[in-house]
């Protein structure tokens, strides 16, 4: 396709001279009251968290790679107040508890943006909600007309205009936020090591174990020891074996245009604080940047056999093909804009569609994994229900049973492929008829699912 010819597979978010040089690594023997292993938003937000809540704790930070390499680089830039994937999923498994969690992510979200307000955080954070579309008939009741905020063709195309939009439902400001997540990670490693945090990158963790009172950290060049461990490495091989089944590894993809002139964007009629999102099972999340291009990611949500991580599963033509022809069906108004970048990401999936919790050597370690792509904002909850655990405190955090119960994992290959592919077929299938076919349905009673 014409559009994506010279665009470069490469995060937006880290092609940029704004990208701080590595850390050095960890080299010989040290010690610390806490190391996290793990430097995407989940250990950073628990670093930090860590010296806000006990000042002088020594905090050591792992990261196999460099800071915001991974998924914490390559997202869409959206940071949700949800705690549970939506509202769908959150009455539908924690119904007693759901007010609460919407209370919770509520606060958390407001903590981000304090966050990056007292440390003048250059991220580009705008709070404007999001706009959920219809773009198929039967969607449309998905957006429950009957409830105030439901916006019809010509409302919603007012809000933004795409002759693909049949209906609209707006959030509110508190819901969501947009920004660039990189800078975000860059900013928070910065304000942490301001606090007395220690960062290592290019520090991969081989082992975690148990060495007399104290936790022991292998890394190929030194060892930590340290009176606790937090485990925030998501997505890539636990080192807890028991975890190795929680989530499965999702690549999900993203392009972004060269930037938008002031004409096309007012044609658009589009509040660069405003995120939407597709009300499909395979759905296109998109936003404006800070710089004003469109990023447009999602549909795709591809499992490779094995939990297969590799570098190699970026580049694939076919979906960034069909990410672009679904982008210019949405805004035809375009027509001859180019893509200047492409890139994927890989998320790691739970069976619930959020994150799973727990301690592990006789309470030194605490884990969370399985975000399901609402990690921006998430992890920072997370970290406080962490350090919660390691300190042994009963909280309104710990007592949720979303943090006492985990997630049902996934099971074995070739199971494991099989049931993904039959449940991406079938999720395509509800897209294009709007029935949830038997297969959908019984994982439904279940409890278990699949998407990125």
């Amino acid at each position: 396709m014409r559009s994506l010819a010279g665009s470069v597979l490469r995060p937006l978010w880290l092609d940029t001279p704004l990208r701080p040089e590595p850390r050095p690594a960890v080299d010989g023997a040290t010690d610390a009251d806490l190391v996290v292993v793990g430097g995407g938003f989940c250990g950073l937000w628990t670093a930090l968290r860590a010296v806000e809540r006990e000042p002088g704790r020594s905090v050591l930070l792992l990261e196999g790679d460099r800071l915001a390499e991974h998924a914490t680089g390559r997202n869409g830039g959206f940071c949700e107040a949800s705690l549970t994937h939506g509202e769908a999923n959150g009455t539908a498994r924690w119904p007693e508890e759901y007010d609460g969690l919407v209370r919770l992510g509520i606060e958390n979200l407001d903590a981000i943006e304090a966050t990056v307000r007292a440390h003048d955080i250059d991220c580009g954070f705008l709070r404007g909600g999001t706009l959920a579309v219809a773009t198929r008939p039967h969607e449309v009741a998905l957006l429950e007309p009957e409830v105030a905020g439901f916006l019809d063709e010509t409302a919603v195309r007012q809000v933004i205009d795409s002759p693909t939009y049949l209906a609209g439902r707006l959030s509110g400001a508190e819901e969501c936020a947009v920004l660039d997540p990189a800078r975000l990670a860059w900013g928070l490693a910065d304000v942490a090591e301001q606090q007395g945090v220690r960062i290592a990158e290019r520090s991969p963790v081989g082992r975690v174990r148990r060495a007399g009172d104290r936790m022991e950290v292998a890394t190929p060049h030194g060892t930590v020891r340290a009176r606790q461990v937090v485990l925030a490495t998501n997505v890539f091989r636990p080192l807890l074996r028991r975890l190795r089944l929680t989530t499965v590894p999702v690549y999900d993809y993203v392009l972004a245009t060269e930037p938008l002139t002031p004409a096309q964007l007012e044609a658009l009629r589009w509040d660069p604080a405003l995120g939407v999102s597709d009300t499909g099972n395979q759905f296109h999340y998109y936003r404006i940047t800070p710089d004003r291009r469109i990023l447009w990611g999602g549909y795709d949500a591809i499992y490779h056999f094995g939990r297969s991580i590799d570098a190699a599963h970026e580049d694939r033509p076919a979906t960034y093909e069909v990410l672009a022809q679904h982008f210019h069906e949405t805004f035809p108004q375009l027509e001859g804009i180019r893509f200047t970048h492409r890139w994927a990401g890989v998320i790691d999936t739970s069976t619930r569609f959020s994150a799973s919790f727990g301690t592990a050597h006789g309470g030194r370690s605490a884990y969370a994994l399985g975000f399901t792509g609402l990690g921006v904002g998430a992890t920072r909850f997370a970290a406080d229900v962490m350090l919660d655990l390691l300190a042994g405190e009963e909280t309104e955090r710990t007592r949720l049973e979303m943090v006492r119960r985990p997630a049902v994992p996934f099971p074995p290959e070739p199971v494991a492929w099989a049931g993904i592919e039959l449940t991406r077929r079938a999720l395509a299938r509800e897209d294009e008829t709007g029935r949830r076919g038997p297969w959908l349905r019984t994982l439904d009673r279940l409890g278990l699912g699949y998407d990125s």
